[in-house]
């Protein structure tokens, strides 16, 4: 079997399984060592597959009868539960018996979150599994911001394993050998923040795995001081939508303005490809998914309004943790961490 076979959960996401089927022939073309397999409603699947030519050989077909919507009214545990079938716990369950070695899915976030630690389970050691998600800084950098919801709330010494499995995870997937890691709080000074920040800030000082430069306000956190940012789930989800909505709010405020003159409409024709430039870097669709991170498996959760392009780029990152052996250099990490506390 091949090393490289992607479970892709063909029926997550609004645009599935439309989006979800092209990507998966969009990253079949762009690294030939990729095999997906399209998990879901096999007939909904051959239906959007018999547009595209493409090679048989690297596309599978894994039926799924069920599929848990993006607006469940129940539970996440409860339907993850009652829809044994669904098409992200049949790809989830291919990683566990190790037919594949990774899922992506572009479904709803609470069920696979659940799904994922559920099968998967967590890695010997770790205390909280967490959402690890990358956003765009200054001059090309990336930010790799965790907890970015999994855990509302924390202890401090959550946030100093957060910060232990960031770190590997950043030497992968943004290629830095010594990242760096800030913990989010209100002010740069040692001392500052409530209790958990507090204590937080001690056991990163003291911790040998990461390169710690300190605190971190959140209007610094792009100015590409630090390539790590370190914060409870609730705080971190707020960030991630914070700055989702304000390059939204940014994007409609420049057509706006643009409407508005004949001056300004011919003036946007030579700023085409700063538009574009700008569209690419703070699309979510460049950065592929968030990784669950802790789980002894390889779960990638991509943005609900996933395009071809996003899904294509979730499963190169499944693929490139994959590569680099991920799940086994973390549980290394952890257990040489847990040995020394």
């Amino acid at each position: 079997m091949s090393k490289l076979r992607i479970a892709l959960d063909a029926m997550g996401g609004d645009y599935a399984p439309l989006e979800t089927v092209k990507g998966a022939i969009e990253a079949i073309n762009e690294n030939k060592k990729i095999t997906v397999i399209l998990v879901g409603k096999e007939d909904l699947i051959k239906k959007e597959l018999s547009k595209y030519e493409y090679d048989k050989n690297r596309i599978e077909i894994k039926h799924a009868s069920e599929v848990i919507e993006m607006d469940e009214k129940v539970a996440p545990t409860t339907v993850v539960r009652a829809k044994k079938d669904a098409s992200m716990n049949v790809a989830l369950q291919m990683v566990k018996d190790g037919e594949a070695v990774a899922c992506v899915s572009a479904g709803n976030t609470g069920a696979l979150m659940t799904a994922s630690q559920l099968k998967l389970k967590r890695i010997k050691g770790v205390l909280r599994p967490a959402i690890t998600t990358v956003f765009p800084a200054k001059n090309n950098h990336h930010i790799v911001l965790l907890d970015a919801g999994a855990n509302a709330d924390c202890k401090p010494e959550y946030l100093d394993q957060f910060a232990t499995m960031a770190n590997e995870y950043a030497k992968i997937l943004l290629n830095i050998e010594k990242p760096k890691t800030g913990l989010l709080n209100i002010g740069e000074e040692d001392g500052k923040g409530n209790e958990l920040t507090k204590a937080a800030f001690h056991l990163l000082k003291e911790n040998t795995n990461i390169d710690f430069y300190g605190n971190i306000e959140s209007r610094d956190m792009i100015d590409g001081d630090v390539d790590i940012v370190v914060t409870d789930g609730f705080t971190g989800n707020i960030v991630l939508k914070t700055a989702e909505g304000t390059a939204d709010f940014m994007k409609n405020i420049i057509k706006e303005e643009i409407g508005k003159s004949l001056l300004a409409k011919v003036g946007a024709l030579f700023m085409i490809p700063v538009f574009k430039n700008l569209k690419r870097k703070s699309s979510s669709s460049e950065y592929g998914g968030a990784l669950f991170m802790g789980l002894n498996g390889i779960s990638i959760k991509a943005h609900g309004n996933s395009d071809s392009k996003a899904i294509k780029n979730a499963i190169s990152v499944g693929n490139k943790f994959a590569e680099n052996n991920f799940i086994e250099g973390l549980t290394k990490v952890i257990g040489g961490q847990n040995e020394k506390n």
